[in-house]
């Protein structure tokens, strides 16, 4: 009677532990009864029917990664490339990726190789290097319509790397090196051009400062100049206005008028102005000393022949 006690124990405790799952989170468990679909387990405790029901699979639901072998793909000027991609996945629908397709990730894995070589087969070498973000989203969408009748969503392709050859690689290096040289030529011709423009507008700055300077200076000797002649002018007309008016307030006969007038202009041609300005009344003065040169010529000549 014990014995049969401790099997049947036995026996409880396998059913037990065959009836009661605990599901991990971020999975789900795809449980099948008598060979088909049944339900699917999420994360938690679950029973099951022992011996009728099994676990068919465990799916993960989290975010998953797929290393791409490095693939040999040509693209269209006829250049072998080994392109290394890596695609994040995530599983929507458990079911879907258990019973649509036998290995999801196989099922990944020759879709990305046979879309890769499709879209930069299409593309020559330099448009390779430069469109990765263009190949990147190329394949995300074709890559996720495809899957997504296996219950799976692509959320991200990226190339690791591209490889080209190594002759390519070395005639690249050599174009690179050659277009850096050829800008830093370029770069130097157009500093030393900036600077040669640059000394020039100087020079000719200068020579336009110094010019206008030159010619400042010249019309400022000139006005200076010009100032002078007149201040010494006007003081000689000054002298000998007042030296007329004395000479008028003495009265005296206009014979010594005359002659004060004369003396007083010999003083002022004396100066060193190049123009004498004249008071009116000192150019009656001037006319009355040819009339008195006049008289005296002929009192010389009456007397001569009254001698004879």
């Amino acid at each position: 009677m014990l014995v049969f006690l401790i099997i049947l124990l036995i026996i409880i405790a396998i059913i037990a532990f065959k009836s009661i799952k605990v599901v991990n989170q971020s999975e789900v468990y795809i449980i099948e009864r008598l060979g088909k679909y049944y339900k699917t387990a999420e994360a938690g405790l679950t029973f099951i029917l022992p011996f009728i029901d099994r676990v068919s699979s465990v799916v993960l639901l989290k975010e998953l990664t797929m290393d791409i072998p490095p693939q040999g793909v040509i693209t269209k000027d006829n250049v072998t490339i080994n392109i290394d991609t890596v695609v994040f996945y995530q599983i929507t629908d458990p079911e879907k990726s258990v019973y649509e397709i036998a290995n999801l990730k196989k099922g990944i894995e020759y879709l990305a190789i046979t879309t890769i070589r499709d879209i930069v087969g299409k593309m020559d070498l330099d448009e390779t290097f430069g469109s990765r973000d263009n190949i990147n989203y190329q394949l995300r969408s074709i890559l996720d319509e495809a899957t997504d009748k296996w219950g799976c969503k692509i959320n991200r392709v990226e190339i690791k790397d591209i490889n080209p050859p190594a002759d390519i690689r070395d005639a690249m290096e050599k174009q690179m090196n050659a277009e850096r040289n050829k800008r830093a030529l370029i770069l130097e011709a157009e500093a030393r051009k900036q600077s040669d423009i640059t000394v020039a507008e100087g020079k000719k700055q200068a020579a336009i400062l110094e010019a206008e300077a030159e010619s400042e200076a010249q019309i400022r000797r000139a006005a200076g100049e010009a100032q002078a002649i007149k201040e010494v002018a006007d003081a000689k007309a000054k002298e000998i206005e007042m030296i007329y008016s004395a000479m008028k307030k003495a009265d005296p006969d206009e014979t010594l008028v005359q002659l004060k007038s004369l003396e007083a202009l010999e003083e002022v041609a004396k100066g060193d102005a190049n123009k004498v300005f004249i008071p009116f009344e000192a150019t009656s003065a001037l006319g009355s000393l040819g009339a008195i040169k006049d008289v005296m010529t002929d009192d010389k000549a009456k007397k001569k022949k009254d001698k004879e």
